[in-house]
């Protein structure tokens, strides 16, 4: 089996600085993915395909869920982020986790999976739908599919009360639009669903917030590709002072920093 159509360009790139962000990352989204893959059915002994590994995280995730009895296979097209994903397995002595270096446009299997997930995955493909009805095939009648993808309106909304957040928030978008990508997939994930030839999924939003750091963090992956697109960052101010700029407006306000809204789908194939 074949997918079609290209994935699109990876904005944040893969510098050690974005691997350590992802990790960073992952700590706080771990409770809702793990939350979301209970709810869906991903239990012990359990063959997982994990679309878009990254460094690992969400493989190493599931690898609890489905236990020693289970398999996770995960999938990822940059060399440097599966090396280090790799890494990370065998320091955490995992035997039941593997990559494999591959396009998720080029997937295939030599015996079905239980399950296929991904986190901020689907936001990256210009065609979601055709890779899902695809990843559908990999799978057991029956099979899980279960992703989680941002809600950008939620977050540009709750940014609103934080001028110096919200203008970060707007050029963020703006990268990831002029890269191809779709930050606010997460409340089309129905139709996404839907579209691939699956049942309507069952569907969750959370709204997160906290992680301060979790701004400046994605500008500075961010910011070589700000620079290609000739983006405007003098509504920023001083580049060099942001982040405590950021943090001290935050903390003005006695509050707590929003982040992009959480969206969480799950379906099974026929």
């Amino acid at each position: 089996m074949t997918a079609t159509g290209p994935t699109s360009h990876y904005a944040l790139g893969s510098t050690d600085d974005e691997h350590e962000r992802l990790i960073r990352q992952a700590r706080w989204l771990a409770p809702y993915t793990e939350k979301c893959f209970r709810e869906a059915g991903i239990k012990s002994g359990h063959r997982v395909l994990d679309l878009g590994s990254g460094v690992g995280d969400v493989a190493v995730l599931v690898a609890a869920l489905v236990g020693p009895a289970g398999e996770v296979v995960g999938v990822e097209r940059d060399e440097r982020s599966i090396a280090r994903a790799k890494e990370r397995v065998a320091e955490a002595g995992l035997h039941n986790v593997s990559f494999t270096q591959t396009d998720v446009t080029q997937l295939s299997a030599s015996k079905p999976f239980d399950a296929a997930v991904g986190r901020y995955i689907l936001m990256f493909l210009p065609d979601p739908a055709s890779v899902l009805r695809s990843l559908s095939r990999l799978l057991r009648p029956g099979g899980i599919l279960a992703f989680q993808e941002p809600n950008s309106d939620l977050f540009i909304e709750a940014s609103r009360p934080f001028p110096l957040w919200l203008a970060c928030a707007s050029l963020m978008q703006e990268v990831f639009r002029r890269s191809g990508a779709n930050a606010n997939i997460g409340p089309e994930l129905p139709q996404v669903f839907q579209n691939a030839g699956l049942p309507a999924p069952f569907t969750r939003t959370d709204i997160l917030l906290g992680a301060d750091e979790w701004m400046p963090n994605i500008l500075n992956s961010l910011r070589p590709q700000i620079t290609q697109f000739n983006l405007a960052t003098e509504g920023l101010g001083d580049m060099h002072t942001l982040t405590q700029r950021l943090y001290a407006e935050i903390s003005a306000a006695n509050a707590k920093a929003p982040l992009p809204s959480l969206v969480s789908a799950w379906s099974r194939n026929q």
